[in-house]
């Protein structure tokens, strides 16, 4: 008598051998990819231990407080500390009147430059080299030249305007000139990477929409109005997010050049952060500081992209 295998012998040996042809795919796909995949937890580790490590570390000790090492909880100890330190409240003023003085200047002039760079037909490789080389010179040096420049005694600025017959400054010196000083400074030493960015971007801007424009007898403003800054409206208010973001951090130009002076005009967030941490030794108060730093930014990132894209919708 022929033996007949059930249905669900036959449905139960077909799904087995499904299973094992699915784990020997997955594994002949993992060894494909054995590489790529070493690759890639090499970057997660780097990232673990440079970047996510050393930043839940920081939370971590934003609510404790050491004393002669003896680490103990604090609590919310350390941020009633900063809140009620006047420093923190006259840091914050002193960086957003950077940030803003930044953002007329060093968010316009490298736009500036890139258009005009990109008007040239010829030698645009030598004015790219010139314009990115105060990013190749080390910030120190770079602060430190303009700190000789723009001495009030001495400096060659003072000079030429004193042999122009015009009033001299007292320039980073001056309570008042002294935050105009860091934009000038971190305009030149930074503004290369930018226009590069620019100039790429306009650069892949059709010609036929500028042909088009100059037979309507549109002259170059107009033309950087209906076609320039529409065709880079997405890498204009990424740079725009990006610049935020950074001079908000701003740290070298004032530790340089001022000092945080005079009189606590140039004192920025993360100027503070350094003096809490290696002047007043206190480790956990800086740690908290730069964890309101870290809240304030990722807000302040989340709500823009958020407007960007309910713009973009609209």
């Amino acid at each position: 008598m022929a033996y007949v295998m059930s249905p669900e012998r036959v449905r139960g040996g077909t799904a087995r051998s499904g299973r094992r042809s699915a784990w020997k795919e997955l594994r002949r796909a993992a060894a494909r990819n054995a590489r790529a995949h070493a690759f890639l937890l090499g970057a997660l580790l780097c990232f673990a231990l440079f970047t996510w490590y050393p930043m839940v570390r920081e939370i971590v000790m934003s609510f404790q407080r050491t004393h002669r090492n003896v680490t103990t909880w604090a609590g919310l100890a350390n941020y009633r500390q900063i809140v009620n330190d006047p420093e923190f409240w006259s840091a914050w003023r002193n960086t957003l009147k950077f940030s803003g003085l930044a953002l007329v200047f060093g968010f316009a002039t490298p736009f500036v430059v890139a258009i005009v760079i990109n008007e040239f037909r010829h030698a645009q490789g030598y004015f790219r080299i010139l314009v990115y080389l105060p990013v190749m010179l080390p910030p120190v040096a770079g602060i430190l030249l303009f700190r000789y420049f723009m001495d009030p005694g001495y400096g060659l600025l003072n000079q030429g305007l004193h042999f122009l017959h015009l009033p001299t400054s007292q320039w980073y010196a001056s309570k008042s000139s002294s935050t105009p000083s860091l934009v000038l400074v971190s305009t030149w030493g930074n503004m290369g990477s930018a226009t590069l960015v620019y100039l790429a971007a306009l650069q892949g801007i059709p010609g036929d929409l500028y042909e088009a424009a100059e037979l309507d007898g549109c002259s170059i403003l107009q033309r950087v109005r209906h076609v320039t800054i529409p065709q880079t409206r997405l890498i204009l208010s990424l740079m725009l997010m990006l610049q935020i973001v950074a001079t908000m951090q701003v740290f070298t130009e004032p530790f340089v050049l001022t000092g945080g002076g005079p009189e606590g005009s140039t004192t920025t967030i993360v100027y503070l952060l350094y003096n809490y941490a290696f002047t007043y030794n206190k480790f956990n108060t800086a740690a908290a500081l730069g964890v309101i730093m870290l809240v304030v930014l990722a807000i302040f990132s989340a709500v823009y992209v958020w407007l960007e894209r309910r713009g973009g919708e609209d």
